[in-house]
C-alpha cells in the first residue's frame, strides 16, 4: 500500500514539474511575443513619425525628450541622440523651453514663428500641445514643427518685386506726366521746347513699354505658357544678326564687336535665342568700357552640348554680386544701371530661356578684367 503511494506520488510530482515547465515555458513564450508586439509597434510608431514632413518632438512630464522624428532632427541639424535631455540641452534655444513651458493642458501653443538665427535664416512654426492623463495631469508636451523659410522667401520675393515694379513704372510715369503738364502750361508754344519735351516722352513712353513686354515675358516663362520651338539652328550666323543689330548702340560707345563662334548647329527656339544674344551683348555693350570690346566665343563640351560665352572687358562684376545678377531687378549699381537704361529683367529672361532649352547659364568676372557670361545648348543629333 505504501509502495502503491509513492509510485502514485512520484507520478503526480512528475507531472506537476513538467506541468510548471511547460507553463514558465509558455510564460516566457508570452513574455517574448508581448515583448515582440511592443517592439513591432515602436517600430511601425517610429516609421510613421520618421515618414511626416512635419517635425515632431515628444517630452515627458520633466520636460525630458522622449521622441524627436526624422525631420525634427533635419530642422534643427541634430546629429547625435537627443533621448533624454531636455530643449536648452539639446538645442540651445532658450526661447523655445519657454515657449514649451507655457503650454499646459488648458493652454495650446498654436501657429507660433520662431526665427533661427545663422548662416542662413532659418523660420519655422510651433504647434504645441500638453498630454494629459484621465485626470487631467500633465504627463508631457508634444510639438509639432513646420519648416516655414520657403514661404517667407516667396514672400519677400513677391514684396520685393511688386516694390521694383513700381519703382520702375514710377519713374518714366513721373517724368511723362511732368512734362506733359509743363507742355499744358505753355512749354508747346516754344518749337523747341516742345519738340525737346516730346522726344523725352516719347523715350519714356518706350521704357514703359519695355518694361511692360519684358514682364509679360518673365511671366510666361516662369508659368511654362511659352513653348519653345525646337529646331536645327546654325549658331554663327545668329550671332552675327544680333551683333548687326547692335552694331549702331556699339559704334556710340565705339565698342568693338567680334564673332569668335565656330560653324555648329544646335536645337533651339530661334526667336528666343535671339533674345538671349540680344540681351547678353546689349548688357556687355552697356556696362563695357568706352572703346573696349565684345567678344562671342564657344566650344563644343561633349558630343551634345555646346557652350557659349560673351565676354567684355569692362569694370567686372563684384564676386558676391555674380550669383545674384540673374534675380529680376538686382542691379549691381542701381545709380549706373539707370542711367544707362533697361528695365532689370534682361539677365532673368535669359536665364528662363535656357533653363526652358534644358541648359544652364553663369557668370564669371574678376574686377577690373571684365565678366564674361556663359549659357550651354543641345547640339543638333
Amino acid at each position: 500500500m505504501a509502495l502503491a503511494a509513492g509510485v502514485v506520488h512520484l507520478r503526480w510530482r512528475r507531472a506537476f514539474l513538467r506541468a510548471q515547465e511547460t507553463s514558465r515555458d509558455a510564460i516566457e513564450q508570452l513574455k517574448e511575443s508581448q515583448e515582440h508586439a511592443a517592439r513591432q509597434v515602436q517600430t511601425q510608431q517610429e516609421a510613421l513619425f520618421n515618414s511626416m514632413i512635419e517635425g515632431l518632438l515628444l517630452l515627458d512630464e520633466h520636460g525630458r525628450i522622449q521622441l524627436a522624428n526624422r525631420a525634427f532632427s533635419d530642422l534643427f541639424g541634430l546629429t547625435t541622440p537627443v533621448r533624454g535631455k531636455t530643449i536648452v540641452e539639446a538645442l540651445r534655444l532658450t526661447e523655445l523651453a519657454a515657449l514649451v513651458e507655457s503650454v499646459t493642458p488648458q493652454e495650446q501653443l498654436l501657429g507660433h514663428e520662431l526665427r533661427l538665427a545663422g548662416l542662413s535664416e532659418r523660420w519655422l512654426q510651433i504647434n504645441a500641445a500638453a498630454i494629459s492623463d484621465a485626470n487631467g495631469k500633465q504627463r508631457g508636451t508634444v510639438l509639432v514643427v513646420h519648416d516655414l523659410t520657403r514661404l517667407k522667401q516667396l514672400e519677400r520675393a513677391r514684396q520685393e518685386f511688386v516694390a521694383n515694379v513700381s519703382h520702375e513704372l514710377r519713374t518714366p510715369l513721373s517724368l511723362i506726366k511732368g512734362y506733359v503738364e509743363t507742355l499744358l502750361d505753355g512749354a508747346k508754344d516754344n518749337p523747341e521746347v516742345e519738340t525737346k519735351f516730346l522726344q523725352t516722352i516719347q523715350r519714356n513712353s518706350e521704357r514703359l513699354q519695355f518694361l511692360i513686354e519684358d514682364l509679360l515675358t518673365i511671366s510666361e516663362l516662369e508659368s511654362g505658357r511659352i513653348r519653345m520651338n525646337l529646331q536645327n539652328l546654325a549658331l554663327r550666323p545668329m550671332v552675327e544678326k544680333a551683333l548687326g543689330d547692335l552694331s549702331a548702340r556699339a559704334r556710340t560707345k565705339r565698342v568693338t564687336l567680334t564673332n569668335h563662334l565656330p560653324e555648329v548647329t544646335v536645337r533651339a527656339d530661334a526667336d528666343r535665342l535671339q533674345q538671349v544674344f540680344g540681351n547678353l551683348v546689349d548688357n556687355a555693350i552697356k556696362y563695357g568700357r568706352l572703346e573696349g570690346s565684345v567678344t562671342v566665343s564657344g566650344n563644343t563640351l561633349n558630343d551634345d552640348t555646346f557652350e557659349v560665352c560673351v565676354q567684355d572687358d569692362g569694370p567686372g562684376i563684384p564676386a558676391e554680386a555674380l550669383e545674384r545678377v540673374f534675380e529680376r531687378f538686382y542691379r549691381v549699381d542701381k545709380a549706373r544701371s539707370r542711367e544707362q537704361g533697361g528695365t532689370g529683367l534682361g539677365l532673368s529672361i535669359v536665364k528662363h530661356i535656357v533653363q526652358s532649352h534644358g541648359g544652364r547659364v553663369w557668370a564669371k568676372s574678376e574686377p577690373g578684367k571684365g565678366a564674361a557670361f556663359f549659357f550651354t545648348l543641345s547640339r543638333a543629333e
